[in-house]
Order: C-alpha cells, then sequence, then structure tokens
C-alpha cells in the first residue's frame, strides 16, 4: 500500500496557498502564480505543457512521479465561479492532462468520468473526502496518492488524518490575504514534524512527515 502525499504545494511566507478571487483569469487566484514560480522554470513543468528544457529540479520531479491516483477539490479541476468553465469544460490542461492516472475530483454535482488523453480519467465524486480516497488507493495499488489541492482539500485531509507526507515550497512572497493553508491546524498536534528543508532560491522546500 502506498503513501498519501501532498506534493509540490506552494505556499506563501503568510501561510496562504492561494490568492484571492480565483476564477477562469486567476486560477490560483490574485497573485496565486508567484506561489508556483520556483516550478515554472523546471524541466518537470515545462515537458507538463509541451515545452522542452527547463531546469533540473528533484523537488519537481518528485511531485508528479510515484503516485497512481489523484485527488483534487472542484477548483482544481475547473474555474471558481463560471460554472466550471461551461458544459463542454474538461479541466485546465487540454485533452492531455498532466495525471496520467485516475484522477478524483470532490464535488457535491454529479458528472459522468471523463476520459482524457494518456490516462487520466476524471472521476467525480460527491460523497465525501473517504469515498474519494477510498476510490483512490484502490486505483493506485502498491504507488501513491497525490492529495493535489486546493487548500480547502487539503486541510479536510489534514483534519482527517489521511495524510502520510506533506512537501511545502515557500516561496519568498506575502499575499496578505487569500486562502489560509494551516489556520486553526495543529501541526504537532497531529503528528507532523519536519523531516527536511532545502533552501532554495526560488523557494524554501519543506518536507514534513508523521
Amino acid at each position: 500500500m502506498g503513501k498519501v502525499r501532498v506534493a509540490g504545494f506552494g505556499v506563501s511566507i503568510d501561510g496562504f496557498g492561494a490568492g484571492p478571487d480565483q476564477g477562469l483569469e486567476h486560477p490560483l487566484g490574485q497573485r496565486g502564480g508567484e506561489l508556483m514560480s520556483w516550478f515554472f522554470p523546471t524541466r518537470a513543468f515545462r515537458s507538463m505543457v509541451g515545452k522542452e528544457g527547463g531546469t533540473d529540479d528533484p523537488f519537481a520531479d518528485a511531485a508528479m512521479e510515484g503516485f497512481g491516483a489523484f485527488i483534487l477539490g472542484r477548483n482544481m479541476f475547473g474555474p471558481a465561479g463560471n460554472d466550471w468553465g461551461g458544459p463542454d469544460w474538461k479541466g485546465w490542461w487540454g485533452d492531455n492532462p498532466p495525471y496520467h492516472a485516475p484522477t478524483f475530483i470532490l464535488t457535491h454535482h454529479a458528472r459522468a468520468p471523463i476520459v482524457m488523453e494518456g490516462g487520466t480519467t476524471f472521476h467525480f465524486v460527491t460523497d465525501g473526502i473517504e469515498s474519494a480516497l477510498a476510490q483512490a488507493k484502490a486505483a493506485a495499488g502498491d504507488l501513491d496518492v497525490k492529495i493535489g489541492g486546493g487548500v480547502s482539500t487539503v486541510r479536510q485531509y489534514l483534519h482527517g488524518g489521511a495524510i502520510d507526507e506533506i512537501h511545502l515550497a515557500i516561496s519568498p512572497a506575502f499575499l496578505g490575504r487569500g486562502e489560509s493553508l494551516f489556520a486553526g491546524i495543529d501541526l504537532p498536534y497531529l503528528g507532523y514534524r519536519v523531516k527536511e528543508v532545502v533552501p532554495t532560491e526560488l523557494a524554501t522546500h519543506l518536507v514534513l512527515s508523521r
């Protein structure tokens, strides 16, 4: 049985995992893109968007490797407040999303699965986080399950004690407002400790484990 992990999750110095006013033009909220500025130049990200080159970054590689299933919140699939982009919307990534594995979307609105290119199938789960995790673990087999975000989804699984390891990329940015990742969450009480700290020019990488 694999682990349940958060990997490559960008956070501001003041603890926000997304900026305010998420929507079609700003998927991560106002200034939310600054949280992922460490990731965009990497070879891992550039290959995800069909480009060549980029920097080698082991944390970027690990953010998408070793996973047999993914769990995403609704806003990670479609734009908040925009009817998910319309009835023909199939996610942010085009016909070949980077997941290449079963991907479970938490939602209150039932929808038939969407089969994409490259091995990704979006499944829409309406009966809660426990159901989504059980389905994801069954689909992943011996591989890990990635809790891909957004902030609300990570918080729910933290509260539920389901996450084994968390990799945070702390970007050198203050957002001031947005979605707070850890407000009201007592990580030491939940059993998390800092396992690894790696400072780089664009982000400080923290790995927390139970």
